[in-house]
């Protein structure tokens, strides 16, 4: 990956010129690359070899920082040269932090210490604080090998503990190449994104806004108000948000100044659409589907129609089918499994895999999802493999009600998964949150009936006032499902 030699351009170049803000915080490229590299100089003394999973020759550093205004700094050091970076999100739960070190095994930890960082060694415990550097008093960052492993992080662990997934530097190399013109990213192009850094949608838009030499603008925790004024205040022209977050922003007064919105994680509704123009009327709005191991898959075009299940044509480089159980192409409009042919796959997952994610057949892998292809190119996500749910001999793919539930009145957020029923096989139930004071039973009952066949209606359903998220948007599957079992007071049944 090139942000090492990146980060050292631009800071022998425009060494005032800002590059990360936090809250009022702004490192600039000068300070941004010499605190790396004296970053990286702490983990060479702590850490002279590797004694971590990804082998002796790599040194992998363990970053829980969260959204601190020295994580570019420790992201640039951990990926440079034979060390590998490892994300973790300090805001998850103890136990599932604990569980990831154990399997990783880090050779070094890196977390905030006030202003600064701390680099520690696990094994025995010898620790160097680092502060914010203005003086190139250490060796310049190295460059890494395309083939060795750079990166490593998490998958959002919704319905399942989290696993990790290895990448290697060309992979993201390719990727970014492809995706500066794309999306139109150079040094004046200054972007909003205030997801965890630690997941990859953030941490992308970072890098490649630090590659092109603009300035990215972070958050420690998302709140619409102070967002508006971030990007009202300092001319941001591009944000990379999640639904919810966009969602939250489009209640505000109109912002002219913002050129270009890309969004991920789940499907925007045609009511979004609206708002996002109403809001914001000078963006190009694009929504991509991709996956932590596949990388970008396909890309909306700005003007293209809302739609629930439409995910736009193949990223530049990408190629795309859709193959029934036999592994056989199936014509336009057949649903079957998605599968890529593309240089942006990840090599895999650390230790032994649980049997599902990322598979490999030739040239051509797949995480597993479900949907067809038009003539045109255009694909259609219809769910994950395992997530389809069987009722009364019908097959029927969650996140095409989800879809269809968040376009309704006075829904915000909904949760769509079957459940045992003796009569059925399974039983189509659902948990909204509600946009306000929520829907009437009877008026929600009307709603749904004008957009869902009888057979795609839930047929029991429980208002939430707040569903519970992962750090990266996505709705906590496992808790959702949890509550409905329990029979939780979080929950209430509305029919």
């Amino acid at each position: 990956m090139p942000l090492s030699g990146a980060l050292e351009r631009h800071a022998a170049g425009n060494p005032t010129s800002p590059a990360f803000h936090l809250e009022g915080r702004v490192l600039s490229y000068g300070a941004l690359a010499a605190t790396a590299r004296r970053l990286h100089a702490a983990f060479e003394a702590l850490a002279p070899a590797g004694r971590s999973a990804v082998g002796p020759e790599n040194r992998l550093v363990a970053i829980l920082t969260g959204n601190h205004a020295l994580f570019p700094a420790a992201f640039a050091a951990a990926t440079s040269g034979s060390t590998c970076a490892a994300l973790i999100d300090p805001h998850l739960p103890e136990a599932t932090c604990r569980r990831m070190l154990e399997k990783l095994a880090p050779d070094l930890l890196v977390t905030a210490e006030g202003d600064g960082l701390l680099v520690r060694d696990p094994h025995i415990g010898a620790a160097l604080a680092v502060a914010e550097s203005e003086g190139a008093d250490a060796p310049p960052l190295p460059e890494g090998a395309d083939s060795g492993p750079f990166l490593i992080v998490f998958t959002s662990g919704t319905t399942a503990a989290p696993k990790p997934i290895v990448r290697d530097r060309r992979s993201w190399r390719l990727s970014l190449a492809a995706g500066a013109p794309f999306f139109g990213i150079d040094a004046a192009t200054g972007t909003y994104a205030p997801g965890p850094l630690a997941h990859g949608l953030a941490l992308y838009a970072m890098t490649e806004t630090l590659l092109a030499g603009g300035a990215f603008h972070s958050a420690r925790h998302f709140d619409a108000a102070e967002a508006l004024a971030t990007i009202g205040g300092n001319g941001i022209r591009r944000l990379v948000l999640v639904p919810t977050m966009l969602r939250r922003l489009c209640a505000g007064a109109a912002l002219e100044g913002v050129e270009a919105i890309t969004v991920a994680g789940a499907k925007l509704t045609a009511g979004d659409h609206a708002l996002c123009a109403r809001t914001f009327p000078r963006a190009a709005l694009r929504e991509y589907y991709g996956a932590s191991e596949l990388g970008f898959i396909t890309v909306t075009a700005p003007g293209d129609p809302a739609s629930a299940t439409a995910v736009g044509k193949a990223f530049p480089g990408v190629k795309l089918c859709v193959l029934d159980e036999a592994g056989r192409p199936l014509p336009a409009g057949e649903t079957g499994t998605i599968f890529v042919e593309s240089p942006l796959v990840a090599t895999g997952y650390l230790g032994a895999g649980d049997g599902a994610g990322l598979s490999r057949f030739g040239a051509r892998a797949t995480v597993g999802d479900l949907g067809f292809l038009e003539a045109d190119g255009t694909l259609h996500l219809l769910g994950r493999s395992g997530g389809m749910v069987l009722s009364g001999g019908n097959n029927i793919y969650p996140s095409e009600v989800e879809a269809a539930l968040l376009g309704l009145p006075r829904v915000r957020g909904a949760h769509v998964f079957g459940i045992d029923h003796a009569d059925l096989g399974s039983e189509l139930v659902a948990v909204i949150e509600p946009d306000g004071p929520g829907p009437a039973p009877e008026a929600l009952k009307a709603a749904m009936a004008a957009v869902l066949p009888r057979y795609k209606q839930p047929r029991r359903l429980w208002l939430c006032r707040a569903l519970p998220v992962t750090p990266s948007g996505k709705v906590e599957a496992k808790t959702v499902r949890q509550w409905v079992a329990e029979a939780s007071d979080a929950l209430e049944r509305l029919l």
